[in-house]
């Protein structure tokens, strides 16, 4: 049976794409997660990288040597792909996936070296970029000056090395094909249908956000909009803590302190999300343009509110408000000011938003995991021709 190696540098059980990822890669052969935290399932082996080193070069000699752009000697010297490198050196794999483009040269480093101690051939990588990696985080100045032009030449130089490529939308998949000259496909974010109904009306309008407490994700506007909502709404959020000991997060609560009808949740696992959220009346979230990402963002929580069987509002990002309005899944404000984001909200009536959530209904199947696992499957019948496919048993 084929060995996967699957490398993040994230928790997988936490990050719903990669552990999706892992699902359909295990109908296909014995699968090796490298990444932070525990082991997910249905991963067959775990091999776990500490929390607490950094998956980018933020020592000093590595900020030295990105000032001085000396990216080739960068590449394996991040604390965190060091370690994942010790971890899986010397291991045998059939195939390795890369999750976002910092894991690609570690990946490809593998692969060579598998390839000169085995004498059977070129070991395949599939990276998966997820979003755009070389404007991340651009509205940090240290990431701007010093980051993106390390990950582009990562991308120059590494992306058409790769067997495969997937990211999360079209826009985003064009960008690396325009770019790097590369093929890729579409995976997006979409999660597995739920088989749920919309939930009855309550004697508020119920809204509710999931997602991370990171900065930079404008959860303050949410906030906001929900304050000056006022009576007649409430706000429930819940949200996994960044790996800055939930200082975010207590920020964030401070915020909401003036209202006693915000209430704040630790997060709930991915396969447990839409259930949870499906007691709730509207999704919202609206996220300024600061980077490429933002502007062509199409996230797990979109599809999440969606199997939830909620109404949404989102801010105007045009791959999200394409979705909004050809399934008539709720409203889309008009800017991404906070004032914009109540008005949203306030234009759909109660009967509107459940009109809406009957819509999402009517939508979940077709905006579920299934078509993007079988764009995986796809690509993994292309890179591992011999092996067993248990999703056609």
């Amino acid at each position: 049976m084929p060995r996967i190696l699957c490398l993040s540098f994230s928790d997988i059980r936490s990050d719903s794409r990669v552990l999706r990822q892992v699902g359909v890669l295990a109908e296909f052969g014995e699968v090796t997660t490298l990444c932070y935290g525990d082991r997910p399932d249905p991963a067959t082996e775990h091999l776990q990288i500490d929390e607490s080193l950094p998956s980018l070069p933020q020592t000093p000699s590595g900020v030295l040597r990105l000032g001085l752009r000396r990216y080739r000697s960068l590449e394996l010297a991040a604390p965190a792909v060091a370690a994942a490198y010790r971890l899986a050196r010397g291991k045998r794999f059939d195939l390795i996936v890369a999750n976002e483009a910092r894991a690609v040269p570690l990946a490809l480093r593998l692969s060579a070296e598998l390839e000169a101690s085995t004498g059977r051939g070129s070991v395949p990588v599939w990276g998966d970029l997820h979003e755009w990696a070389p404007e991340e985080r651009v509205h940090v100045l240290s990431w701007r000056l010093l980051i993106k032009p390390f990950m582009t030449d990562v991308c120059r130089r590494y992306l058409p090395r790769l067997d495969a490529v997937t990211a999360v939308n079209e826009p985003i998949a064009q960008l690396y094909r325009e770019r790097f000259g590369i093929a890729c496909d579409v995976v997006r974010n979409a999660g597995p249908y739920q088989q749920l109904t919309p939930s009855a009306p309550a004697q508020d309008i119920r809204l509710v956000h999931s997602g991370g407490a990171v900065p930079g994700r404008n959860l303050e506007g949410t906030i906001d909009a929900a304050i000056a909502l006022g009576e007649g709404y409430t706000l429930d959020l819940y949200l996994v803590k960044a790996r800055d000991g939930g200082k975010y997060w207590n920020e964030l609560k401070e915020r909401a302190s003036t209202s006693d009808r915000i209430t704040f949740h630790d997060a709930v696992a991915p396969a447990d999300l839409a259930r949870t959220l499906n007691q709730y009346d509207v999704g919202i979230f609206s996220l300024p343009p600061r980077t490429v990402n933002h502007r062509f963002m199409l996230p797990n929580k979109f599809f999440d509110f969606v199997q939830a069987r909620l109404a949404v509002v989102f801010g105007p990002s045009p791959v999200t408000t394409e979705l909004i309005e050809q399934h008539a899944l709720g409203a889309v404000a008009a800017d991404f000011s906070t004032e914009s984001l109540v008005r949203a909200v306030q234009s759909l009536s109660r009967e509107q938003i459940q009109t809406c959530k009957q819509h999402a209904d009517a939508a979940a199947r077709e905006l579920s995991s299934e078509r993007e696992e079988e764009v995986e499957r796809t690509i993994l019948r292309r890179l591992l021709p011999a092996s067993s496919d248990r999703s056609q048993a």
